[in-house]
C-alpha cells in the first residue's frame, strides 16, 4: 500500500514539474491544449434574458454556440435546431423598438422583440439585403438584384422602387435615307396600309396607358450599383456607380503541395499604385421620375494636391498651367433625419487625405460641408473609417454626432445642422475607441483608454457632452455588450496574464462584475506567468514608448535580450490585457526562463495613442518606427544590464519587415534577427494599406525606396533568419525570393531561409509554429550566448 502511494506522489510531483517547465512544444501545440478554448462573439437575446457566446470548453474541431440564464447564471449547449431559428444579432429595429427586421441566408425576417415571435418575410432562391423599416414603418424596405423593394406589413403587398436594369440600352435600330422613303412613299401611295399603321399606332398608345406606372429605367451598362438608400420620406432613392479599373493586373500565389498532384495557382489581388475603379452617384426623385447625377466637383478642397508633390515638382510655364483636376471621392450615406429634413453625406478622398462630412440637398443636388478633416499624412483613427458608422442623429433630428481625429486624438463631436454650429464633447490625450447611443438617445455608452493607454473601459455620458461615468472596473480590456433593455452589461475580460472570459454586471458604476466561465486550460494554470511591466521609454525626439518588459536574471552587464516587433504596423500590444499575439507572450516566458530579457514597444505607427503617434511612419517606414527600437536597445543596456553586444531582433508581418531594416540599415545594434513572413519591397504590397502610408511608388518613389528592404540590403553584417509560408495571400512568398536573390547577388551568406509549403500569413499547423520558433530559440541560442 505504501508503495501505491509513493507512486502516485511520485507522479504527482513529476507531472507539476514537467507542466512548469515550458517547451517550445508545449508552446506553440494547438491553443485549446496549451491555453484553453476562450469565449467570443457575445450577443443578447432580445428580452435581455439570455446570454449567447461561441465556445468550446470540449475542445471540439469548431466552437458551438452556448447560452447562459441571467437569472440563474447557468451555462448551456445551444442545440443546433434552437440556434437556427435564433434571430440574428444583426438588424434594424424599430423607433420604439417593439419589433426587428433582420436577414438571414438571404431571407428577411421580422421579430416581435416582445414574444420574440418571428415571421419570414421572404423566402426565394434570390438573395435580399439591407433591410430596414420605412419612415412610417408601415414597410420593410430591402435591397434584391440591385433594385429597392418595399414589403407593406399590413397587406403584404411587395413593390419595386426602382428599376436599374444590368447591361447597356439596346439601341433602336436606325433607318437608312433610302427606307424612310420609301416607308413614306408607301404609306402614301396605299389608303389600307395607312389606315392599319395607324390603328397599330393607337392600339399601342392605349395598351401602354393601360399599363401601370413602373419606376424609370436605368441601365447600368458595366458598372455595379451598391449604396442604395430610400429617404424616409419615400420620395428620393440614392445610389453609387463603380466601374472597375481597366488595365488592372491581378497577382497569383502557386500552391505546390495540392491534392491533384499539380502546381495550382491562387488568384490573389493586386500590388499598390494599380489602376483604381472610378465612382458616381445619382439621384432618383421619384415624384419627377428622373435620376440625376451628384456632381462632387465642388466639394471645398477637392481640387487641393498633396503636399509631398512638391517633392517632384518641375517649374512650368504659370501661363500654360493647367488647373488640377478634381480627386476622385468615395462616397457613403446618406443618413437621413427621421424627418427627411436633413440628409448627410460622409465622402473621402481616395487618396486618404480628406474626409468630409456634407448636408445634401436632393433637390438642388448641392453639398454644404459641414466638417473637413484633412490630414498630409492620412485619415484614420478608431471609428473615422469609410462609411457612416460612427454618425447619426440625436432626438431632436437637428444634431448630427460624429467622430473626428481634428484635436489629434478619435474624440465625439456634433454639429447642429439647423445653424451648422459645431461642439466637441471629449477631449484629452486619449481615443473614444467604440460609440453607442442609448435606446431614449439621452446617453453615449462609450469605450475609452483614458484611464491608461493600456487599459479599456465602458462609459456612459450625457448626450450634450460633460461628466463620464466609468462602469468597469476590472484591470485591462473590458469588450462590452449591452443588453437591450440597457440595464446589464456583458462583456469580455482580460488581463496581462489572464485569458479572456465572460462577465456579467448591472449597468451601474457602484456594480460588481461577475465572472460566468472558467476556460483556461490545466496546462495553462500549471506555469506561472510572468506578468511583464508596462512602461514608457525615451525616444530621441522626447517622445514617450509605450513598452512591455520581461526582466531576466542574468548577469548585469552581460544580459543577453531580445526585442520583439508586432506587426500590423497599427495595432497595440504595450497593453494590459491579454495580447493576440499570445504564443509571442508565452514564448518570451520561455526566453526569460533560459535567461533573457525581453521587450515589447509600441513604436510610431501603433494603435491607441492619437494621429501623431499613427502618423509618424508616413513616407518612411523603416524610420521613427525603427529609431524607436534603436532608442529601446540603448534603454535596455543603460538601465537594466544587458550587454549591448547581445540583444536580438525578431517578428512577423510588419514585425518582419522590421527586423530586415534592423538588421540592414542599424547592424551594430542588433546582433541577430529573424524576419517572419517579412514585407522587403513595398510596391509589391497591396494598395489599401501601402498608398496610405507611402502613397503610390509610381508618385513618390522616394518614399518607397528609403522604406524598403531590399534596397538596403548591402547592410546585411549579421546573422539572419527568414521564415515564409508559400501560399501566403497577404504578404506573397514572391517577397523572400526577390530578397533571396539580391542576397546572393550581394555574396552575403550569413542568412538562411525557412520556407512552410502548406502555411498561409498566419499559420495553422502546430508542427509549423514549433519548427519556426526552435529556429529562432536556436538562433538566439547561438549568436547571443556567444
Amino acid at each position: 500500500m505504501k508503495k501505491i502511494y509513493f507512486f502516485i506522489f511520485a507522479y504527482l510531483c513529476c507531472s507539476m514539474t514537467f507542466a512548469q517547465k515550458l517547451s517550445i512544444e508545449s508552446i506553440m501545440q494547438d491553443p485549446k491544449n496549451s491555453i484553453g478554448s476562450l469565449p467570443s462573439n457575445i450577443f443578447w437575446s432580445e428580452d435581455s434574458k439570455t446570454i449567447y457566446f461561441n465556445w468550446n470548453p470540449d475542445k471540439n474541431k469548431a466552437d458551438s454556440l452556448y447560452g447562459l440564464l441571467v437569472s440563474d447564471k447557468k451555462i448551456f449547449k445551444v442545440s443546433p435546431s434552437v440556434r437556427r431559428g435564433l434571430p440574428s444579432a444583426f438588424g434594424v429595429y424599430s423607433k420604439d423598438r417593439s419589433k426587428k427586421v433582420f436577414t438571414r441566408n438571404g431571407d428577411i425576417f421580422l421579430m416581435d422583440t416582445q414574444t420574440q415571435a418571428i415571421r419570414q418575410i421572404t423566402n426565394t432562391l434570390e438573395y435580399e439585403s439591407d433591410a430596414e423599416f420605412s419612415g412610417k414603418e408601415d414597410k420593410i424596405i430591402f435591397t434584391k438584384a440591385n433594385n429597392l423593394f418595399s414589403f407593406n406589413l399590413s397587406n403584404g403587398e411587395i413593390v419595386q422602387l426602382s428599376n436599374f436594369i444590368a447591361g447597356a440600352k439596346r439601341p433602336d435600330a436606325k433607318q437608312s435615307e433610302q427606307d424612310k422613303w420609301l416607308k413614306q412613299d408607301q404609306l402614301s401611295m396605299f389608303e389600307i396600309l395607312k389606315e392599319r399603321a395607324d390603328k397599330k399606332k393607337e392600339g399601342e398608345k392605349i395598351s401602354k396607358a393601360d399599363l401601370p406606372k413602373r419606376p424609370k429605367e436605368f441601365y447600368l451598362d458595366e458598372k455595379r450599383i451598391d449604396n442604395l438608400v430610400l429617404s424616409p420620406d419615400g420620395n428620393y432613392i440614392t445610389f453609387r456607380l463603380t466601374k472597375s479599373a481597366t488595365g488592372s493586373k491581378s497577382t497569383i500565389v502557386p500552391n505546390y503541395v495540392t491534392e491533384s498532384g499539380f502546381t495550382e495557382d491562387i488568384p490573389a489581388r493586386t500590388k499598390v499604385g494599380a489602376p483604381a475603379a472610378s465612382y458616381e452617384y445619382f439621384v432618383y426623385q421619384i415624384a419627377k421620375d428622373t435620376i440625376l447625377s451628384m456632381p462632387t466637383k465642388g466639394i471645398d478642397g477637392i481640387y487641393d494636391q498633396p503636399a509631398y508633390l512638391k517633392d517632384y515638382a518641375v517649374k512650368k510655364d504659370t501661363a500654360k498651367a493647367k488647373k488640377p483636376e478634381a480627386r476622385m471621392v468615395l462616397m457613403s450615406g446618406p443618413v437621413w433625419s427621421e424627418d427627411s429634413k436633413y440628409a448627410v453625406m460622409v465622402a473621402r478622398s481616395t487618396d486618404n487625405k480628406d474626409r468630409w462630412i456634407l448636408k445634401f440637398d436632393p433637390i438642388t443636388l448641392k453639398f454644404e460641408t459641414i466638417d473637413r478633416q484633412h490630414d498630409e499624412a492620412w485619415i484614420g483613427g478608431p471609428n473615422i473609417g469609410f462609411g457612416t458608422g460612427s454618425l447619426g442623429f440625436l432626438a431632436d433630428q437637428k444634431t448630427l454626432y460624429f467622430q473626428s481625429e481634428a484635436d489629434g486624438y478619435s474624440h465625439i463631436y456634433t454639429v447642429d445642422l439647423s445653424n451648422n454650429q459645431k461642439k466637441q464633447l471629449t477631449k484629452g490625450k486619449f481615443e473614444v475607441q467604440s460609440l453607442q447611443l442609448s435606446k431614449d438617445k439621452n446617453f453615449f455608452y462609450i469605450t475609452t483608454n483614458e484611464v491608461h493607454p493600456g487599459e479599456q473601459h465602458f462609459y456612459k455620458m450625457p448626450v450634450a457632452g460633460g461628466e463620464r461615468t466609468r462602469l468597469t472596473k476590472l484591470v485591462g480590456s473590458n469588450q462590452v455588450v449591452l443588453s437591450p433593455d440597457e440595464t446589464k452589461l456583458a462583456y469580455l475580460h482580460s488581463e496581462s496574464t489572464k485569458p479572456w472570459e465572460l462577465y456579467l454586471q448591472d449597468n451601474s458604476s457602484t456594480a460588481t462584475a461577475t465572472q460566468l466561465t472558467q476556460s483556461t486550460s490545466e496546462h495553462f494554470k500549471a506555469y506561472k506567468w510572468r506578468d511583464p511591466q508596462v512602461l514608457t521609454i525615451k525616444a530621441r525626439d522626447g517622445e514617450d514608448i509605450y513598452a512591455r518588459y520581461y526582466e531576466g536574471k542574468g548577469t548585469k552587464g552581460k544580459k543577453p535580450a531580445v526585442i520583439f516587433v508586432h506587426g500590423a504596423g497599427y495595432l497595440q500590444n504595450a497593453h494590459k490585457w491579454w495580447s493576440q499575439y499570445f504564443r509571442e507572450y508565452m514564448f518570451h516566458n520561455f526566453l526569460v526562463d533560459n535567461g533573457y530579457d525581453v521587450l515589447d514597444i509600441d513604436y510610431r505607427g501603433s494603435a491607441g495613442y492619437g494621429r501623431d503617434w499613427r502618423t509618424g511612419i508616413y513616407r518612411f517606414m523603416g524610420g521613427k518606427d525603427l529609431t524607436d527600437h534603436v532608442d529601446a536597445a540603448k534603454w535596455l543596456v543603460e538601465k537594466h544590464g544587458v550587454d549591448a553586444k547581445k540583444i536580438g531582433i525578431y517578428g512577423g508581418s510588419y514585425g518582419g519587415f522590421m527586423t530586415l531594416m534592423a538588421l540592414f540599415t542599424t547592424p551594430d545594434t542588433f546582433k541577430a534577427g529573424a524576419a517572419l513572413r517579412p514585407v522587403t519591397d513595398w510596391a509589391a504590397y497591396n494598395h489599401p494599406y501601402t498608398a496610405n502610408i507611402l502613397n503610390e511608388p509610381q508618385k513618390d518613389s522616394i518614399a518607397y525606396r528609403r522604406s524598403s528592404p531590399i534596397y538596403h540590403a548591402a547592410g546585411l553584417k549579421n546573422r539572419l533568419l527568414i521564415c515564409h509560408g508559400m501560399v501566403d495571400v497577404n504578404v506573397h512568398f514572391q517577397d523572400v525570393v526577390r530578397l533571396s536573390q539580391r542576397l546572393i547577388e550581394l555574396k552575403k551568406e550569413n542568412w538562411e531561409l525557412a520556407a512552410y509549403p502548406m502555411e498561409d500569413h498566419g499559420f495553422v499547423e502546430p508542427t509549423s509554429w514549433m519548427d519556426e520558433y526552435k529556429r529562432i530559440f536556436k538562433l538566439f541560442e547561438e549568436e547571443l550566448k556567444k
